[in-house]
């Protein structure tokens, strides 16, 4: 979530732009997702990724979940990001720690994944689904990728769209990953139209707020170390305090959310 953001584009070109930016990094840290790596070991406890298997983290960013899965679980790893800068940064830090025989950054579309079919054992997708502008073609293709009997595992922020307050729709808030955001029922429904069986939902709205009040430490730091920098890449720091508010209020009236959820890929049954 990347508050007081204004783009000029087109949303999904805007992600990869932002997203590939010092300026989140600055914001953020490591992990671009609410919960950050603890976060990521509940999901992967969730899918138990064995040595020996082939992990597809989609919208890999720079690489902190795909490194944290390989060192951990003793799997290889892909990641696929759309943002240059991302992949760039994710294959030289997967090269300092000696990981680049197991660890793969990509560059490509998760709409149009440059990956064959069949081709992982469990695909995971933290906190991008929901700026994914064709969400069922996007959740054809994590299917797609998927061996039979693979797993699938989605973090993700939910909201209900017509209740979200006018500081959190528009571009900018495609950008904090907040305007296309669905309820958990309907990412449910939409890995289930694209033939997965979801086996595991959980909530985890105190992430959001967490993340909030990291997000406003670190603005005070940006404003006072990198102000004029942060603000040529696009953050507007009066307008940054609305966004957080807005969004603050909107998780607590149970508004806007986090949650996880798996999902299996049917076997191939007896011929």
């Amino acid at each position: 979530m990347s508050p007081g953001i204004e783009p000029a584009a087109h949303p999904k070109g805007c992600c990869a732009a932002v997203y590939g930016s010092d300026l989140v990094a600055l914001l953020l840290g490591d992990a671009y997702h609410p919960g950050g790596s603890g976060l990521t070991r509940r999901l992967a406890a969730q899918l138990a990724p064995a040595s020996g298997e082939h992990v597809l983290d989609v919208a890999s960013g720079r690489g902190a979940s795909a490194l944290l899965l390989a060192t951990e679980y003793g799997c290889t790893v892909t990641g696929v990001d759309l943002a240059g800068p991302n992949v760039a940064a994710a294959t030289h830090t997967a090269r300092s720690a000696g990981l680049a025989d197991r660890v793969l950054f990509r560059q490509g579309d998760a709409e149009r994944l440059p990956i064959g079919p069949a081709s992982a054992d469990v695909v995971i997708c933290e906190c991008a689904f929901c700026t994914f502008p064709d969400k069922p073609t996007a959740a054809g293709e994590l299917a797609r990728v998927l061996v039979p009997g693979g797993r699938l595992g989605v973090s993700d922020v939910t909201a209900v769209p017509d209740q979200l307050p006018p500081e959190l729709t528009g571009l900018g808030a495609w950008i904090a990953c907040v305007a296309d955001a669905r309820p958990l029922d309907e990412y449910a429904a939409l890995l289930a139209s694209a033939g997965l069986t979801v086996t595991h939902t959980e909530r985890h709205d105190g992430a959001v707020t967490a993340m909030i009040d990291q997000i406003e430490a670190r603005l005070t730091v940006v404003r006072l170390t990198a102000g004029q920098r942060a603000e040529s890449l696009g953050l507007d720091f009066a307008r940054a305090p609305a966004v957080l508010a807005a969004a603050r209020a909107a998780v607590a009236d149970g508004v806007l959310g986090y949650a996880i959820l798996t999902a299996t890929k049917p076997a191939v049954g007896p011929r």
